[in-house]
């Protein structure tokens, strides 16, 4: 089990069972919403529990994809790809351990020109 919170705690979340590795997202969507890349994990949603649910505002970032916030203070905490059995949440806001590493860069051709990548992690551009 692993548990998580926004950044003023009025949303709480579990997840059940391990972590997969998570991926860094470069693309422009991700970056803005973010500020830098976004790091996340996905989860079965049956594996999610949310506390304060209330307080999570949802963002319709494209037909297929909603993002999920705390209205409090505008933590991002999840990418939901809608109707699918999955949904990302940050890997920012997870409580230590989480037991996983980074394991790929994914839409590196959208990344910002303010950084390079050397981690020697795969790099995919989209």
């Amino acid at each position: 089990m692993h548990t998580g919170s926004c950044l003023c705690g009025a949303v709480k979340f579990q997840v059940d069972g391990e972590l997969k590795p998570p991926d860094a997202c470069h693309c422009t969507q991700c970056r803005k919403v973010s500020g830098h890349y976004w790091a996340s994990t996905e989860v079965p949603r049956s594996a999610l529990k949310v506390a304060g649910e209330f307080n999570v505002a949802w963002f319709r970032s494209s037909e297929e994809v909603q993002r999920g916030f705390c209205s409090t203070c505008g933590a991002t905490l999840f990418w939901d790809p809608i109707e699918k059995d999955r949904i990302s949440v940050s890997m920012g806001a997870f409580d230590a351990p989480t037991r996983t590493h980074l394991a790929t860069h994914i839409f590196v051709a959208d990344k910002g020109d303010y950084y390079e990548i050397k981690d020697g992690l795969p790099q995919n551009p989209q």
